[in-house]
C-alpha cells in the first residue's frame, strides 16, 4: 500500500524494502530532498540511514553532535575498482541498512550494522559476488566524508554551529584487494565511527549482534490488531536504537529526537524520556532504570526538574517552566518498581544523594512549590502537559502564570501520586507515602467536580473563570476515567463524545480538540491518544482497540500512502484531517520551529503504540505497588509474557 516499497523480513528480523522512485520531501524550513531517512542505532550511536544508500552518524554522549551530517549528496560509498555501485534494491532492519547493486562485473551487497552494546561506530559488511566467467581481482574502497558539529538551540534557517573534533577513523579490517572466482563471494569489513578498540573480530561481532537483536526485540500478537505482530518489534527496535550513555551526566538518554535534537539542537523536555522509558520497564528495564537515573540527574537539589538541556547538556528554564514533569518521574519510579521488585537501585547514589531522596525532593517540588491554586487544582505556571497552553487559553499571560489552574494535571496527580505512595511505602517512607496518597485523593474529588454534562473542564483562569466548557480538549478526558474521577456513567458517555467528535473521519486517531483547529494547528498526538486506549480498556475495548489501530504506521501508510513520515516512522504529533496538510506535521514559524523540518524519529511514534499495547493487555502499576497483568493477546520480552487467555 506503501508508495515507497513493502514490508519484509532479513536476518530473521522485520524490515522495508524501499522501492520508490525519488520524489522530493518538503521541510520547510529546509530545502526540500528527495532522500528519505530512517534512525537505527544500538545504545551509543545512531545510524541516519537513507534511500540513496547513503548515512549520516550522531552521537550523544558529550552534547547533541553529529559525527557525520547527512548532506544533500549523502556519504558512506562502496567503490570497487574506483566505480559506484549502482543500487538495485534497498532495505531498511532495525538496526541495519542494506543495499545490493552492480559495477564492475560484480554484485555487491552492503550491510551497515549498528552493532549491539555501547559500541560508537558502525560495523560495514561488503560481500563481492563475481557474475563474469573468470576469476577477476578488485580494489574495494570505502569512503567516508566525516561532518563534525554540535546542535545547540538552533532556531529557523540553518546556521553555522561550533565544530568539535572527534577521534572518527575508518578502518578497513582486512586486505582491500578482492579476488572472487565466478558466481563466488568474498567478504571484507569496514568500521567507521570514534576510535575504539574492537575486542572481537567483524563477523563474530555481526553475527552476535544480530542474534542478540532477534533474541531481545519483543513478540505480539493479536486477533484484534494483525499489525502488531509486525509493528511491536520494530517499535521496540526504533525506541532502543533511540538511546545514547550519556558520558556527562550518567545513565542513557533517551529524548524526543526529530527536530528537536537533530534539526533545532535541544533535548526536552523533561517528561519525555521518562515516557519513552516507560514501556521499556517490561522489555529492557535496565534501559529504563538507566533513563529514569539520567534525567533525575537533570533536577536541582530542591527537586525542580528544568524544562530540557541544550547541545552542551545545560540546563534550560528561559521559555518554559511546566507543572507537571515530576509526576513523570514519580511514574516511571513507581512502575520500575512494581514491574521489577527492585528496590534496592533507589538506595543507589544519584549525584549527592540517593535516587529514592531525589524522588522525594521531586515530590515536595510538586507539592510546596508548584503547589495548588485557588479552586485547589495544580498550578498551570507557564505550561503543563502542552507547552503552548497559554497560547491557546483567552486570559492574560502573566496573570494565567501566577494563578491558573491545570485541571489536567490534578487529574493525572490524583492516579500518579497513589501509585507512587505504593513504592514509597516499600520503600520504608511511610510519611510521604501518606500524603502522597492523601494528597492525590483530594485531586480525585477535585477533578469529579469538573464534570460540565458532557466531559471535564480542562483548566481555571486568573480569575476562575472556567477553561473547557465550550471545547472539549481530549488530554485531560482518559485521566478522569483513569484516576476514578469519572463515575462509570460519565465515563461511558465521556467515551461515546469522545468517539463522535474527535474521532470521525480521523483515520490516524482522536483529534485534541473539538471543535478542531484549522490550518496548521489541529492535530493528533499519539502521547495522548495512549491515555485515552488505556481509559477505554476499562470501559470500551472495542473502541481502545479501534483507536490502537488508527495509532499504527499501517494506519498512516493506508491514509498517506504519499507521506514518508509516519511509514516507518514519525513526528510527536500529526495534523488533522481539517488542517491545510493532513497526515504531516506541524509547524511554527513564528517561532522558527518545524516538527516537518525532521518529521521522522520523534521516539513518542514508537514509545506510545508500544505502551498502549501493554495497557490494552491490562499491564499497569497498582497503589499496593505490585503490578497488575490481563490478557486478550499476546506479547512476550526477555521479562514478561502475556497469553490470550487472562
Amino acid at each position: 500500500m506503501s508508495a515507497f516499497g513493502d514490508w519484509t523480513t532479513a536476518e530473521g528480523l522485520p524490515a522495508f524494502c524501499y522501492t520508490a522512485a525519488k520524489t522530493e520531501w518538503d521541510r520547510l524550513l529546509d530545502p526540500p530532498t528527495h532522500r528519505h531517512w530512517v534512525h537505527l542505532g544500538n545504545r551509543r550511536i545512531t545510524l541516519i540511514a537513507d534511500s540513496d544508500g547513503r548515512s549520516g552518524l550522531w552521537d550523544e554522549h558529550a552534547g547533541l553532535d553529529w559525527l557525520t551530517e547527512p548532506h544533500p549528496d549523502g556519504t558512506g560509498v562502496t567503490r570497487l575498482d574506483g566505480q559506484e555501485l549502482t543500487i538495485t534494491e534497498r532495505l531498511f532492519g532495525p538496526t541495519f541498512s542494506r543495499v545490493r547493486g552492480e559495477t564492475a562485473g560484480a554484485t555487491i551487497t552492503r550491510t551497515v550494522l549498528c552493532p549491539e552494546g555501547e559500541h560508537p561506530w558502525l560495523l560495514i559488511r561488503v560481500d563481492v559476488t563475481n557474475t563474469g566467467a573468470d576469476t577477476a581481482t578488485w580494489t574495494l574502497t570505502e569512503e567516508w566524508v566525516v561532518r563534525p558539529r554540535r546542535v545547540n538551540l538552533e532556531f529557523g534557517p540553518r546556521t553555522d554551529q561550533e565544530a568539535i573534533h572527534p577521534d572518527v577513523v575508518l578502518d578497513p579490517l582486512g586486505d582491500a584487494t578482492v579476488t572472487v572466482r565466478p558466481d563466488e563471494t568474498e567478504t571484507r569489513w569496514f568500521r567507521f565511527g570514534l576510535n575504539e578498540p574492537m575486542t572481537a573480530d567483524p563477523e563474530r561481532i555481526y553475527q552476535d549482534s544480530l542474534e542478540s537483536v532477534r533474541r531481545r526485540l519483543p513478540t505480539a500478537r493479536a486477533r484484534q490488531a494483525p499489525q502488531a505482530e509486525r509493528e511491536i518489534p520494530w517499535h521496540a527496535a526504533m525506541l532502543t536504537g533511540g538511546a545514547c550513555v550519556d558520558g556527562v551526566l550518567g545513565g542513557h538518554t533517551l529524548d524526543q529526537g526529530s527536530a528537536y535534537s537533530f534539526r533545532h539542537g535541544f533535548n526536552g523536555a523533561a517528561r519525555d524520556p521518562l515516557q519513552h522509558a516507560l514501556p521499556l520497564v517490561h522489555l529492557e528495564p535496565d534501559l529504563a532504570l538507566s533513563v529514569l537515573r539520567n534525567t533525575c540527574a537533570w533536577a536541582d537539589a530542591d527537586g525542580d526538574l528544568p524544562y530540557c538541556l541544550d547541545g552542551h547538556k545545560q540546563p534550560r528554564r528561559e521559555v518554559f517552566q511546566p507543572s507537571d514533569q515530576n509526576l513523570w518521574a514519580l511514574w516511571l519510579a513507581a512502575e520500575y518498581a512494581a514491574a521489577t521488585g527492585d528496590l534496592a537501585s533507589f538506595a543507589q547514589p544519584l549525584q549527592d544523594v540517593t535516587l529514592r531522596e531525589n524522588l522525594r525532593r521531586q515530590f515536595r517540588y510538586f507539592v510546596d512549590v508548584i503547589g495548588t491554586g485557588r479552586h485547589g487544582h495544580v498550578r498551570i505556571r507557564n505550561a503543563d502537559w502542552n507547552d503552548l497552553v497559554l497560547r491557546e487559553v483567552d486570559a492574560d499571560r502573566e496573570a494565567m502564570i501566577e494563578r491558573g489552574e491545570s485541571v489536567l494535571n490534578s487529574a493525572m496527580a490524583a492516579w500518579v501520586l497513589p501509585v507512587y505512595a505504593g513504592l514509597a511505602e516499600r520503600l520504608g517512607d511511610g510519611e510521604t507515602a501518606a500524603e502522597a496518597r492523601k494528597t492525590g485523593e483530594r485531586l480525585r474529588e477535585l477533578v469529579a467536580g469538573e464534570w460540565n454534562g458532557r466531559w471535564f473542564r480542562r483548566a481555571y483562569g486568573p480569575d476562575g473563570e472556567p477553561v473547557g466548557d465550550d471545547t472539549l480538549w481530549l488530554e485531560v478526558q482518559p485521566w478522569a476515567i483513569l484516576s476514578g474521577a469519572a463515575t462509570q456513567a460519565q465515563a461511558t458517555a465521556v467515551l461515546a463524545t469522545i468517539d463522535e467528535l474527535c474521532r470521525t473521519d480521523s483515520p490516524l486517531g482522536a483529534r485534541l480538540n473539538w471543535p478542531p483547529p484549522t490550518g496548521e494547528r489541529g492535530s493528533i498526538w499519539p502521547s495522548i491518544n495512549m491515555t485515552l486506549i488505556w481509559a477505554a480498556a476499562r470501559i470500551d475495548p472495542d473502541l481502545a482497540w479501534d483507536e490502537w489501530r488508527r495509532m499504527t504506521l499501517h494506519a498512516h501508510t493506508t491514509a498517506y500512502p504519499d507521506i514518508w513520515e509516519g511509514t516507518l516512522s514519525g513526528p510527536d504529533a500529526y495534523l488533522s484531517p481539517e488542517a491545510t496538510r493532513p497526515g504531516h506535521t506541524w509547524q511554527l514559524a513564528d517561532l522558527g520551529v518545524a516538527m516537518q523540518a525532521w518529521p521522522v524519529a520523534n521516539l513518542h511514534s514508537h514509545a506510545q503504540p508500544l505502551l498502549a499495547y501493554l495497557r490494552l493487555l491490562g499491564v499497569e502499576p497498582t497503589p499496593s505497588g505490585q503490578l497488575r497483568t490481563g490478557g486478550g493477546a499476546e506479547f512476550a520480552s526477555q521479562v514478561l509474557k502475556i497469553s490470550a487467555q487472562p
